[in-house]
């Protein structure tokens, strides 16, 4: 019964893998949304200058500034086209990790549903199978205390029938006896009362 808990806990396992293994890229996006943050708020500054219309000139004619030669955004860093391409390559890779990242944690998220949907089915089986065990336990507890009466009836029975057959037994052996000694006693009386006939007979032929 505890297969289901060794399952459930393996799943967890996979599950804190997955996790662990995903964290590089985890702060790699993180990473790469910061990037991205600071190159669109470097290229929003640098077109907000560019587009920041020049000072008026001075109506004074005794100061004049000299002119600064402009200078070219390739002077600063890369090209904003280049920087927007980069940033919207980097986003496009950041959000292709997403989408796997994404797909990753649905197909655990249903897992984990799956594997607590069922850890509560086994958890109600087990709750019915404790119940019908502890049911049954107790059945065959009354079971065995029958039969050990039983058991015990048919020891007192059979020792009483043996009892019996001896007392039978006793009593045929006296029985047979009697009846011999009857037939004995019958037997000396048959042959006093024939010698007595025999006698009687014999005193009236002489009277």
């Amino acid at each position: 019964m505890a297969n289901w808990r060794e399952e459930y806990l393996a799943a967890l396992g996979i599950r804190d893998e997955r996790e662990k293994a995903n964290t590089a890229l985890y702060d790699a996006y993180t990473r790469l949304a910061d990037r991205t943050a600071r190159t669109a708020a470097t290229t929003t500054h640098q077109e907000q200058q560019q587009e920041q219309p020049p000072p008026p000139p001075s109506t004074s004619y005794s100061s004049v500034s000299p002119k600064v030669p402009s200078r070219k955004p390739s002077e600063h860093g890369p090209s904003t086209p280049d920087a927007l391409a980069a940033a919207r390559a980097d986003l496009s890779a950041a959000q292709r990790s997403r989408a796997e990242l994404q797909e990753q944690l649905s197909r655990t998220s249903a897992e984990l549903d799956k594997l607590k949907k069922k850890s509560v089915q086994d958890s109600r089986r087990i709750t019915i199978l404790e119940g019908e065990r502890t049911h049954l336990t107790l059945r065959l507890k009354d079971r065995d205390a029958e039969l050990r009466g039983k058991a015990k009836l048919l020891d007192d029975l059979q020792d009483e029938l043996a009892t019996l057959n001896l007392q039978l037994n006793m009593a045929e052996d006296r029985s047979s006896k009697l009846q011999q000694e009857n037939q004995e006693l019958v037997d000396r009386w048959m042959a006093r009362m024939k010698k007595e006939a025999e006698a009687m007979n014999d005193a009236s032929k002489y009277s």
